[in-house]
């Protein structure tokens, strides 16, 4: 079976918003209503001209909760629908007042795009992985936005078959993406699933391979998870809930029979959960995961049976979370059971009351983060981190020695890639750096030789010897040491001249690991110094670092991010007067907080698809990915946790003061930080601040969370982000 999978990860590039809710200050503390304020102040957005951005209309909306009312004079931009004309109308005015404010930059845009995707080899393709009696792969054709899937049959010097082209599926579609493909155990049949909206909302497709011919057996709603049996006739796959988005149910599907007969498998009644469905690498199972923030659950059942029972392996338990692979009839559990940074345990049993009786297979320690593995026939491969690097140990089922594999550089990041057959002889992995382009490696198992199989092209005249990299540590304010990745062109002077843009992301445990990015290179190559703050929301130092930059400990990741910007000024890695600051998502919460709180430490911001109302949201659960979320944010219907919230929360917390520049960036159809987030907060901003600096909101009006679809499109949005900087910090021509 080969797959490719984009998981979803709980909200990791976050949520969406909220509907306002409210009441009237004498009703009880603990009550919540909504209501709306007599007389609403306008009715349309206000007049605009050539010279001036466009106003949103006041329209108080209020709310009571735990004895406080709370103003929002812009919920009426919220739309679910998408299709209010008053509201298309605001977001058409930003988009142009974009357009007149950064005209000045259209060549200059035009220049990054073409420079950028001129780095790209046209003709790319991936490595080809073997599975059964075939290699599969991916290539892009010349001038092509989208994937071609293909595979050979037994030798790599076979006729390729195309089994999936994306640029034919896509024709005609304002945006599309496919998100998982699952190839039967017999090679005959393929699911894949698609988006042709960007919700995250995806059709499962199903074509025999044999014949070209499509089974006409389409599935909507579907997540993407999904798994065949060994049967080659039964498709298990997870639906999600059309209004939260939230995957909820599994479905057993026998192949040639209507949709509408297939069984419901399992579904879960915690909205606080996820589901998902997959094929276990040893084939022998089929797994329904149940997660949360802070617990997890498995379900097994033999892919042999498809008709079976599913087994609960172990029951979930709060602030339990573990991991299965299966092989050679044992069990191997990732667990952090009495183990903050996890440990490797294995069992025989398939259904478990308690770890009673269970092997330890690989140790906690308190130094070293276990974050994932995969299983051989002779040993299991295992991804940590050590000292915040990403490493991999080998590690034989029997008494033979640990390998090790390493690196030169001092900021790194090395992962398993895709290994479909648990018998190979060598392991696949790959390896990047802020200087090294994205390669993959062959690893044999017994030898422990190291085969380079393919390294990312980049076209032109790039030589990784012309950048430095470093790896800094700056203490917070509390005394913590916050990890830095830093890089420059080799001519950059690192003597406080240099225009210096840092980026974090810093939630969900997500780790923002130094790896290579082609299109940075026309920053760098411009002289400007990039930075990482590995701050705490992240596991870069340990799963401590992720507990103590989550709920009430989150202030730590704003801290951290402000303060490791000073130390960088502090060690003459940027110019005070042309310090920049990037985030997305979870990150663009982190912008707004910044600039809340520590305005005049930045010349300009990026604030892309930014969770920004965070009260409004988390009182919202009909909002996609607000339920499973309470455990990193908190529960505002809880005071203690409302108050934290709203003391950081950036769109309640705007003030009159002066602000950096500004460019904040959205999409229409964003299923995780819903449109209207920041939409209300540029108008909020626009209405309160005290300063004449740029104030610029881009709205994609066709994507979603994850900016347009295709190979060479998003490279428009990456042109028009450095656009707003190079503009800003007068370094709009000339390269190094």
């Amino acid at each position: 079976m080969w797959t490719i999978q984009t998981p979803w990860t709980r909200r990791l590039r976050p949520f969406a918003i909220l509907l306002t809710f409210l009441l009237s200050a004498c009703q009880h503390a603990d009550q919540e209503t909504d209501s709306h304020a007599p007389e609403p102040e306008a009715t349309t957005m206000k007049t605009t001209t050539m010279n001036t951005p466009p106003i949103a209309a006041k329209r108080p909306h209020q709310t009571v909760l735990h004895g406080q009312t709370r103003i929002d004079p812009y919920h009426w931009l919220r739309d679910d629908d998408r299709k209010d004309p008053e509201v298309i109308d605001y977001l058409d005015a930003e988009n142009a007042w974009f357009e007149r404010q950064m005209s000045d930059t259209d060549t200059l845009q035009e220049s990054l795009y073409q420079e950028m995707t001129a780095r790209l080899k046209e003709d790319e393709s991936s490595v080809p992985q073997k599975d059964g009696d075939y290699w599969y792969y991916y290539r892009y054709e010349e001038g092509k936005d989208y994937k071609i899937h293909a595979r050979k049959y037994q030798s790599l010097d076979a006729a390729e078959q195309i089994i999936l082209d994306e640029n034919v599926r896509a024709e005609g579609e304002d945006y599309y993406s496919v998100n998982s493909i699952q190839i039967s155990d017999d090679h005959r049949l393929m699911a894949w699933t698609e988006d042709t909206v960007s919700r995250r909302l995806y059709t499962i497709r199903i074509m025999n391979l044999d014949t070209g011919e499509m089974l006409g057996e389409d599935i909507p709603n579907a997540s993407g998870a999904m798994a065949f049996a060994a049967d080659n006739k039964t498709l298990f796959y997870t639906i999600k809930d059309e209004q939260t988005l939230l995957p909820f149910q599994v479905y057993r599907h026998a192949l040639g029979t209507d949709i509408s007969n297939d069984t419901l498998i399992y579904e879960e009644k915690d909205n606080t959960f996820y589901t998902s469905v997959s094929r276990g690498k040893s084939k022998d199972y089929i797994y329904i995961s149940i997660g949360s923030t802070i617990s997890s659950e498995y379900r097994l059942l033999p892919a042999d049976q498809p008709k079976g029972e599913f087994e609960l392996f172990l029951a979930r338990q709060d602030h339990h979370e573990y991991q299965v692979t299966d092989l050679n009839g044992r069990f191997y559990v990732l667990t952090n059971q009495d183990a903050i940074n996890f440990k490797i345990m294995s069992t025989d049993q398939i259904r478990n009351t308690s770890m009673h009786g269970w092997q330890e297979f690989v140790a906690h320690r308190d130094d070293v983060l276990l974050s994932g593995m995969t299983a051989f026939r002779d040993r299991l491969a295992v991804n940590l981190r050590i000292n915040g690097m990403r490493n991999i140990h080998l590690i034989p089922f029997d008494d033979g020695p640990v390998l090790e594999i390493d690196s030169d550089e001092p900021a790194y990041t090395m992962y398993l890639d895709d290994n479909v057959e648990v018998d190979a002889a060598k392991l696949r992995y790959g390896y990047t750096s802020l200087t090294t382009p994205y390669t993959i490696y062959d690893y044999d198992l017994t030898s422990g030789e190291r085969t380079l199989l393919k390294q990312t092209e980049v076209i032109g005249d790039f030589d990784s010897a012309n950048y430095q990299t470093a790896r800094l540590m700056v203490p917070a304010r509390d005394g913590t040491d916050v990890p830095i990745s830093v890089v420059h062109h080799r001519k950059t002077p690192v003597d406080g001249t240099a225009p210096l843009l840092v980026y974090a992301y810093g939630s969900y445990g997500s780790s923002t690991d130094p790896s290579f990015n082609s299109s940075r290179l026309s920053l760098l190559d411009r002289g400007y110094v990039f930075a990482i703050a590995h701050v705490r929301g992240g596991q870069e130092m340990g799963r401590k670092w992720y507990d103590d930059g989550k709920m009430f400990n989150k202030r730590n990741t704003f801290n951290d991010f402000v303060d490791v910007t000073r130390g960088l000024i502090e060690r003459r890695y940027g110019d005070p007067k042309r310090t920049y600051a990037y985030g997305g998502s979870a990150g663009g919460l982190l912008m707004g907080v910044i600039i809340n709180e520590a305005p005049e430490l930045y010349h300009g911001v990026v604030a892309a698809v930014p969770f920004v109302d965070v009260i409004n949201t988390m009182l919202d659960e009909s909002i996609p990915l607000t339920t499973g979320e309470f455990n990193e944010w908190g529960n505002p219907k809880i005071k203690d946790q409302y108050e934290y919230i709203l003391s950081y929360s950036p769109y309640d917390q705007v003030q009159a003061q002066d602000y950096p520049n500004l460019l904040i960036t959205t999409g229409l159809h964003d299923s995780q930080v819903q449109y209207f987030e920041p939409a209300k907060w540029i108008a909020k901003l626009r209405d309160m601040k005290t300063d004449d600096n740029l104030l610029l909101m881009y709205t994609d009006m066709e994507a979603g969370h994850g900016g347009a679809s295709g190979r060479y499109q998003r490279y428009r949005d990456v042109a028009r982000m450095f656009a707003f900087f190079l503009k800003l910090s007068d370094m709009n021509t000339g390269a190094q």
